[in-house]
């Protein structure tokens, strides 16, 4: 999701639903303010943060939002579904109309998912280029060994897709739990790889993305703004 970078005269015109011409002379006479300063410039570039006001009125104050959301099972990673409720949707008295999901869970995974209205931030987080650590407890159907531990840090060949997966770490916490530390998040790729072992997975729980951790006093379902800390993280 990209920034919406655009000049400061073509967002006039289509706020104001005037024409250039009007919007030059509204400029040039100092009407217009973006973030605190008198701009008189046509080009000037402008995003959806930018503060802009004219004649002391706020026409755009977008501020920058972040959550961490604690998702149950049976939530969608979505802004939109017929069936079944969204993470969006438990996001209870903010205005989710610019927010999007860094990093998406299964409907039935839970764990740590981050909300935010700043695309350049979740980019920066999300991006395959910046090879960010994901976390997960996994719970399996059968019995794991070492002989897992192995196979996760050679990564695996999906033939599907004709790619090799990047190198995973493979903690074995008990006879049926791992916590997996991954840099990718193709399709269903730890369930994938622990099917090379006919061993399903009952469980799959996201604990961290990068340096932000799920918050241990976070109930299933409740979700709370990012610390400045953990903004800066990422």
């Amino acid at each position: 999701m990209q920034s919406k970078r655009s000049r400061l005269d073509q967002f006039l015109a289509k706020k104001l639903q005037l024409p250039k011409k009007a919007v030059r002379l509204i400029l040039l006479a100092g009407r217009v303010n973006v973030d605190g300063e008198t701009c008189k410039e046509m080009d000037h570039q402008i995003n959806e943060f930018t503060a802009i006001m004219l004649d002391g009125d706020f026409i755009q104050n977008q501020q920058k939002q972040y959550y961490m959301l604690h998702k149950p099972v049976g939530v969608v990673s979505a802004t939109k579904d017929d069936i079944h409720p969204t993470a969006l949707s438990l996001l209870t008295g903010v205005n989710i109309e610019m927010m999007h999901i860094a990093g998406r869970l299964d409907l039935n995974s839970t764990g740590l998912l981050l909300i935010t209205n700043d695309s350049q931030w979740s980019q920066a987080l999300m991006s395959p280029e910046t090879k960010v650590n994901k976390q997960y407890l996994v719970t399996l159907e059968n019995p794991i060994d070492d002989s897992y531990i192995s196979a996760f840090n050679q990564g695996m060949y999906f033939g599907f897709e004709d790619i090799t997966t990047l190198p995973a770490q493979l903690e074995i916490i008990s006879e049926y739990q791992a916590r997996v530390t991954l840099q990718e998040g193709k399709y269903h790729q730890i369930k994938r790889m622990f099917g090379r072992f006919r061993n399903p997975v009952i469980g799959l729980h996201r604990e961290s993305v990068g340096n932000i951790n799920l918050d241990k006093q976070l109930l299933v379902g409740d979700f709370r703004s990012l610390t400045q800390t953990e903004i800066n993280l990422k």
